[in-house]
């Protein structure tokens, strides 16, 4: 049987079986406060990543996560697994939450890059591990698309498939591996280009 482990996403002792997680989501579509609180502890980091990822703010990433949980409280009574992952359906609110958010601020947010890159080796997927290039990252990963920052926040912090990534952003597999593509493309671009403007200081 397939599981998934803690990585970023949960501050269990161990894995998590999609057994166990499908109980605890059967207790707390039932009212379980036990059960809530679990769920909440096992998904909450990795629902903050993400947030931070978009907006770039503790504050308003504290907030968003705020906000997907008190939608989950909402959304539990009548939640249908379908066979997804729980955090899919998580991802999902935080989506729509941190679009109800940049549509609020009304436009987009001026991001200026660091003048400087640790090494030009980087690929972008090693960009989005580095913890110690996170902040550099999210000033990159901000100049993308909303759709492009969705997938490779989902595919690379996430840990989600593409499978995965495609149910939480309702598109096909085919158009979430283009996507993807085409943010990866577009991310290896701005790091060219930031590595050139270091040469030319």
């Amino acid at each position: 049987m397939k599981k998934y482990g803690q990585a970023r996403d949960s501050g269990a002792a161990g894995p998590l079986s999609w057994e166990h997680e499908a109980l605890l989501v059967e207790r707390a579509v039932q009212g379980d406060k036990k059960a809530i609180g679990e769920l909440y502890g096992l998904h909450v980091e990795a629902i903050y990543r993400y947030a931070y990822s978009r907006v770039g703010d503790k504050t308003v990433a504290e907030d968003l996560t705020a906000q997907v949980f008190v939608g989950m409280l909402q959304g539990l009574p009548t939640y249908q697994p379908r066979g997804k992952r729980f955090l899919c359906w998580l991802y999902r609110i935080a989506c729509a939450r941190t679009a109800d958010y940049w549509r609020q601020q009304q436009r987009r947010r001026e991001v200026l890059l660091d003048e400087s890159w640790p090494t030009s080796q980087a690929r972008p997927g090693e960009l989005l591990e580095a913890e110690a290039d996170w902040m550099t990252a999210i000033n990159l990963l901000a100049q993308l698309s909303d759709d492009q920052q969705d997938v490779l926040i989902l595919r690379f912090v996430g840990e989600m498939s593409l499978i995965e990534v495609a149910e939480t952003l309702a598109k096909s597999v085919g158009a979430t591996k283009a996507l993807q593509h085409r943010a990866l493309a577009s991310l290896s671009r701005l790091l060219e280009k930031q590595r050139d403007d270091g040469c030319g200081e």
